[in-house]
């Protein structure tokens, strides 16, 4: 299969993928970590070559609810006019002419102003000991089944966190393994 992982630098999905024996590209305005296929620049510029299935984590700063503080909080950030340009990036991901995609994002304003998530996962549900609200808007593929259940209590992520990984960027913007492992098993 032809793979598009859309917003992502990790390369954590896009190699879970690539260990199944597909052609993968994952596509984002930063530089990758990994060593595979990687395209840097809009995604809008490689969404109509015939991809398979595109799985994309638009980012989240203007759609999540942990974001929408911000809009009081931080009034000469500008973050209205930045949740219409978020909102809009998600939905011409929705739209784009693949026969399969998956869209994530935490819980936020898109399920106002597109439609409630097809599924909510839990990292616990993958063998990871966080509980974080992941959702999904799928076409074309199933619900992702757990896999690897892990028992608990639970750690919360500091969404505001200064934690960063060896490349300086975020760590709550990194796929856990776990999860990553699941779409490909189950998608690819």
């Amino acid at each position: 299969m032809r793979i598009l992982i859309a917003c992502e630098f990790s390369d954590t999905v896009s190699s879970a993928f690539r260990k199944k024996g597909h052609y993968v590209l994952s596509c984002d305005l930063l530089p990758s970590e990994g060593n595979g296929n990687h395209y840097q620049g809009d995604v809008f510029d490689i969404i109509d070559d015939g991809w398979d299935m595109m799985i994309a984590f638009p980012p989240c700063t203007y759609l999540c609810n942990g974001g929408q503080a911000n809009i009081t909080r931080r009034p000469h950030l500008k973050w209205e006019a930045g949740r219409d340009k978020g909102i809009e990036f998600f939905i011409k991901l929705v739209n784009a002419d693949i026969d399969k995609i998956a869209i994530e994002n935490p819980i936020g304003v898109m399920s106002t102003r597109y439609k409630k998530p097809d599924q909510i996962v839990r990292p616990f549900m993958f063998g990871h000991e966080y509980n974080k609200d992941i959702c999904l808007w799928l076409k074309g593929l199933q619900k992702l089944e757990p896999t690897k259940h892990y028992p608990g209590p639970y750690k919360k992520l500091d969404f505001w966190s200064t934690k960063r990984n060896p490349g300086g960027r975020s760590l709550k913007s990194i796929t856990f393994q776990g999860l990553a492992d699941a779409m490909a098993d189950q998608w690819g």
